[in-house]
């Protein structure tokens, strides 16, 4: 459960506490808290594109599906679901980033990442 909290607050999977966003789409380099390194190696969100791939998928066809439910062209609620659909997209970058953190730590907590790369 403070996994989950950890995530809906955009957390550190490590300590749970340290922020992962610096700005609205700009990411701490480590933990402030911890000092968890994020970016274990170069390429390493890459894995966090099938996240968002994975959320974006379905909120787009809901937000179709809800305005074919309101009466709309299937053409107009296509193009107006893209439209409404890229309003979401920084939040969905952002929320995919920190799935993939928080499931990458789950999966493999024993590289604690605390030396910089290079």
């Amino acid at each position: 459960m403070r996994r989950l909290a950890a995530v809906l607050a955009l957390r550190c999977p490590r300590c749970l506490r340290g922020r992962v966003w610096r700005s609205f789409l700009a990411m701490h380099e480590r933990c402030p808290v911890c000092g968890l390194v994020f970016e274990r190696e170069p390429g390493y969100f890459t894995g966090a594109m099938v996240v968002s791939y994975a959320i974006a998928v379905p909120t787009f066809g809901l937000i179709v599906i809800a305005l074919l439910v309101l009466g709309l062209d299937t053409g107009v609620a296509l193009l107006l679901g893209a439209v409404l659909y890229l309003g979401l997209a920084p939040f969905i970058f952002r929320f995919s980033r920190v799935i993939w953190l928080q499931l990458d730590w789950v999966l493999d907590p024993a590289d604690t990442g605390d030396a910089p790369l290079g």
